[in-house]
């Protein structure tokens, strides 16, 4: 799985083309499709030292960070995040907790190292400040404070490589000395600085500033905030499996366990001193229970959905969503945040309104697992992959399964659409539409695909002894009528759904690949022992030739489906794949 904040990437040069990055027998430097070539840009990696067995702790998930510019901090070791305080101010409170001890308060310093004080009372959002004197931090004066990076987990360490860099190793590698890194997620629109969260197998969540970790040199955490320290919301550390902010959220974002539940986080009170004075000299505050405590009820069903809240006002997360029984793999919120898409161990797609806390609409795999899911921008349609080899569309305004795709090998870890790409044959009028989307799978394949509105072919309903080739009867029952608001589908019968066939299936990894993503002029791929490839996109002289000799006319994969019975959902199927 990958996450997205748009990015661009500079262009190819002498030093990092593909010859210079040897590549394994059977795997070309490019593949080709309908608008053109893509080509091998480059390669980045994790540090060579790291040792091989701390691999297979983890699978490698990707995400983009583009920094924008701002002005750069009055000192160099200044922390650009809104939870940063004088140091002075900050050593007090030091001195005063350690003499007290009566809460829990950890301080995440420039040494990485975590300052724990004895606690009667629990706090799962612990504040977490950096530690700003000349001798503790070390500052990175190449640092610039913009740029486009691509953040990535391998073992027990987050690796931070500059996309726009030749370099093949990372710029800067955060290491955790008591868990490992799951996921994590960038807010490239954060006010207060802290714009990454990344997710631990301890359960532990934490966010930083990007922009303070490039800054200084060590490799542990800087200024970073701490929520659910040790599994203090549940009592169990239940490892983080997906996280993702809250689009629109300033600063709120949730958390999805192992356990089935999901956990929604406010942003923490950047009001320093106030935390200084409800915890050092134990002052009254307006919520009179105490507490930091974020205990929730007992799970009456664990069969059911069922969303609870914290029982003191104050607490942090404010909300357990339980989804499932079972990990919940991967969730997704659509551009404009109003739906929250989740996949589980349990094979179920299930798609929420955030702001009523309702299920929408659902359904089960075909087999097994479901793994990731994506959204597409405009929010009309969402990609799922599993363990049963497929892609399937779901159409949200008729909130079921509109197209499966066939054409991986094995498991599909990685979905999305590609927002950036735009059909060779569109006429600019907006009424032509086509999505373009990618997959990738356990067989270190990425396969390409093509969704053309106006064009599904919808099955036809067997009669009882006829001919399994639709040429007769009515369309199948899985059309016949809009799926209720908040029902769980089961599969539908594959014969009952139009097929797509990929416009590409390429060879990209030697290892088996955990994410995909797209910028505006590359395609990123990633294998689960942290290998990533950045291919750049056909150049636009390229993709306008190839348009004006290409045949507009694409086949459809099924003879068997009729071309007289078309539905309101609808998608062009690929009768040809491009094997490289």
């Amino acid at each position: 799985m990958m996450n997205t904040s748009n990015g661009t990437i500079s262009g190819p040069s002498s030093s990092s083309s593909p010859a210079a990055n040897p590549q394994a027998p059977g795997i070309k430097t490019y593949f080709k499709t309908p608008e053109g070539k893509y080509k091998l840009h480059y390669e980045k990696t994790h540090s060579s030292g790291l040792l091989h067995y701390a691999h297979g702790k983890t699978v490698t998930q990707v995400t983009l960070a583009q920094l924008k510019e701002r002005a750069a901090p009055s000192t160099p070791t200044g922390t650009s995040s809104g939870y940063s305080a004088s140091s002075g101010f900050r050593s007090a409170t030091a001195r005063l907790l350690t003499g007290n001890g009566n809460r829990a308060l950890s301080f995440v310093g420039g040494n990485g190292g975590g300052k724990n004080v004895s606690a009667s009372s629990r706090i799962s959002g612990s504040f977490a400040a950096a530690s700003n004197s000349s001798t503790s931090m070390m500052t990175n004066t190449n640092f610039d404070g913009k740029g486009t990076y691509l953040v990535f987990n391998v073992g027990d360490a987050v690796f931070i490589c500059d996309l726009n860099s030749q370099e093949k190793d990372p710029v800067k590698s955060i290491h955790f000395s008591n868990s490992n890194p799951m996921c994590h997620a960038f807010d490239p629109d954060a006010k207060d600085g802290h714009d990454l969260l990344i997710g631990l197998n301890s359960g532990d969540v934490y966010t930083v500033s990007l922009r303070q970790q490039l800054q200084d040199v060590s490799k542990k955490l800087v200024g970073a905030l701490h929520y659910n320290k040790d599994g203090s919301v549940n009592n169990r550390q239940d490892r983080c499996t997906s996280i993702a902010w809250v689009p629109g959220g300033d600063g709120a974002f949730v958390v999805a366990h192992a356990d089935g539940n999901l956990y929604v986080y406010e942003k923490a009170s950047s009001d320093f001193r106030k935390l200084f004075l409800t915890f050092c000299f134990n002052l009254p505050d307006r919520n009179k229970d105490g507490a930091t405590d974020s205990t929730f009820p007992a799970i009456r069903d664990p069969t059911q959905f069922t969303v609870d809240k914290a029982k003191y006002s104050k607490s942090n997360p404010v909300a357990r969503w339980h989804i499932c029984q079972g990990s919940i793999n991967s969730i997704a919120f659509s551009n404009d945040g109003s739906h929250l898409a989740t996949v589980g161990r349990d094979g179920y797609l299930r798609v929420f309104d955030f702001s009523t806390q309702k299920l929408v609409c659902g359904g089960k795999s075909y087999y097994g697992a479901l793994l990731c899911c994506s959204w597409s921008m405009d929010g009309k349609y969402i990609l799922t992959g599993g363990e049963d080899d497929l892609v399937q569309v779901w159409s949200m305004e008729d909130r079921k399964v509109v197209a499966w795709g066939e054409g991986h090998n094995s498991w599909v870890s990685g979905v999305a659409f590609d927002s950036y790409w735009s059909s060779p044959n569109t006429d600019g009028s907006g009424e032509h539409v086509m999505y373009r989307f990618g997959s990738v799978g356990q067989d270190t394949q990425l396969l390409l695909w093509d969704l053309e509105m106006d064009e599904i072919v919808v099955p036809l309903r067997r009669p009882p002894g006829g001919s399994p080739t639709y040429s007769t009867g009515s369309q199948s029952a899985h059309w016949d009528n809009a799926i209720p608001m908040g029902t769980l589908q089961p599969a539908p019968c594959k014969r009952d759904v139009p097929k797509l066939s990929p416009v590409i299936a390429h060879r990209v990894h030697t290892e088996p690949l955990s994410g995909l993503m797209f910028t505006q002029e590359s395609v990123v791929t990633a294998c689960r022992e942290g290998h990533i490839k950045i291919w750049t996109r056909p150049s636009a002289s390229e993709s306008q030739s190839n348009s004006s000799e290409a045949n507009p006319a694409i086949a459809l994969l099924s003879s068997s489906f009729p071309k007289d019975n078309k539905g309101s959902l609808s998608s062009k199927i690929g009768g040809s794949s491009l094997k490289q």
